[in-house]
């Protein structure tokens, strides 16, 4: 399969110790301006939910400002998978990134002027989660041109440690600053950080990056599709990352009933289970992108779900029948650590394998699955709505599906198992 275009060798002088991927200047500074741009869209979230409860005072609400912002992702991720394959991959992340911080900036001036009304969130959130679907596959499609192929999973190790990192973060900032000053003030910060991005990429320098999807946008959906479809190792990761979406992190969305009423520890034992796990995940993401990776990269994936699903099945059954909160929080943190290891190497296979005129398309397939989770947890709150089923099952289930679909696909095809081996051939 086709590489990625030849980057120039790092300087040597930078130092044994550095992250493999951070001895490459140009992917340095992408990274610097990427940890700006996510700690500002984790702060818009915040600020945004906060303006939402402000102005209304409903949960309801709350629920409709999530989905106005993550229902374009599922409709318009495959176009944006067909713009990143069409057009300069640069220009058009420094044009999504501009434009979302623009919507977030004029949210911040109706709110710094008192006039912002709920209606004014909605279609600013319906806006950026549109812009988000054509930034999302052009940030994954550009990236591996910063880099040689053999630190692909530190980069993307680096890159998935700013979105664990900043969920920390980015949260504590907006808080900060709505406490202290106020929303309107915390929407500037947010635009800022978006802004930075956009700054980095107009002056960032790249090799020039084929451009391969035809003119006819409906036929070159379709040609990624096909592309997936006839292809045994894309249609298994990208199913995988589906599982992972849909069935296997409901558990997050779920969690507050775990808090409430089946554990019995609160909304700081909630804070707690989330966190915890947030730490494991986010370690093990800095362990992977310093050590750069594994060999046997199906044995990562295969076992890495398989490890996931299992602690997400003893999670919610020891939950239900044992209750004991310090069981809860040690399986917290075997899933935190087992997801960032699989989805990891999902993700950095998916880069080493897909040849560079697609690109864009297979990670706007990638992206997609993403965006699907609020809908996984919309599958979970009805099984958990069903009485002799509940919540603790509920999630079981979801786990036991990302076990099942691990297990059928990689004991059975050894392309999967031998993942590592087949990116170094086609390499």
């Amino acid at each position: 399969m086709q590489q990625t275009p030849t980057v120039s060798q790092p300087p040597r002088h930078t130092g044994g110790r550095m992250p493999p991927a951070f001895r490459y200047p140009a992917f340095r500074a992408y990274w610097l301006g990427l940890l700006c741009a996510v700690t500002g869209f984790q702060m818009f979230r915040v600020a945004q939910s906060w303006l939402v409860y402000e102005l209304t005072g409903s949960p309801l609400y709350l629920g409709y400002a999530l989905a106005a912002n993550a229902i374009p992702g599922i409709f318009f991720n495959l176009v944006g998978g067909v713009f990143a394959d069409r057009m300069d991959k640069r220009v058009l992340i420094l044009c999504t990134q501009g434009g979302t911080g623009l919507l977030i900036l004029a949210l911040a001036l109706l709110t710094i002027t008192g006039v912002v009304e709920v209606w004014h969130i909605l279609v600013i959130a319906f806006l950026t989660g549109a812009v988000e679907a054509f930034d999302n596959p052009a940030r994954q499609a550009f990236f591996p041109h910063l880099i040689e192929r053999s630190v692909m999973t530190s980069a993307v190790a680096l890159n998935s440690s700013i979105w664990q990192g900043t969920r920390i973060v980015g949260p504590a900032i907006a808080g900060f600053l709505i406490d202290l000053v106020n929303t309107g003030t915390a929407l500037f910060v947010s635009a800022a950080g978006f802004f930075v991005m956009a700054v980095v990429m107009l002056f960032l320098s790249v090799p020039p990056i084929p451009q391969g999807a035809p003119a006819n946008p409906a036929r070159a959906m379709w040609e990624g599709m096909t592309f997936i479809g006839r292809n045994v190792i894309f249609a298994f990761l990208i199913g995988m990352t589906f599982f992972n979406s849909f069935f296997g992190m409901a558990y997050v969305l779920l969690m507050p009933v775990f808090a409430v009423d089946v554990l019995e520890v609160g909304a700081r034992g909630q804070g707690f289970l989330l966190g915890i796990g947030g730490v494991g995940s986010l370690l093990t993401t800095i362990w992977l992108g310093a050590r750069g990776g594994f060999q046997r990269r199906g044995l990562a994936i295969v076992g890495g779900a398989i490890t996931f699903g299992l602690g997400v099945i003893a999670f919610g059954v020891t939950s239900h029948f044992l209750g004991w909160y310090a069981l809860a929080l040690a399986l917290m943190v075997v899933v935190g650590c087992s997801n960032s290891i699989y989805m990891i190497s999902i993700q950095s296979s998916l880069q080493m394998l897909v040849p560079d005129n697609v690109r864009g398309r297979v990670m706007g397939f990638y992206s997609m699955t993403w965006s699907i989770m609020p809908l996984g947890g919309l599958q979970a709150g009805a099984l958990a709505s069903v009485s002799w089923i509940g919540a603790p099952f509920a999630v079981a289930i979801g786990g036991a599906a990302v076990v099942l679909f691990a297990l059928a696909t990689g004991t059975f095809n050894g392309r999967i198992r031998d993942l590592g081996g087949v990116a170094r051939s086609d390499g």
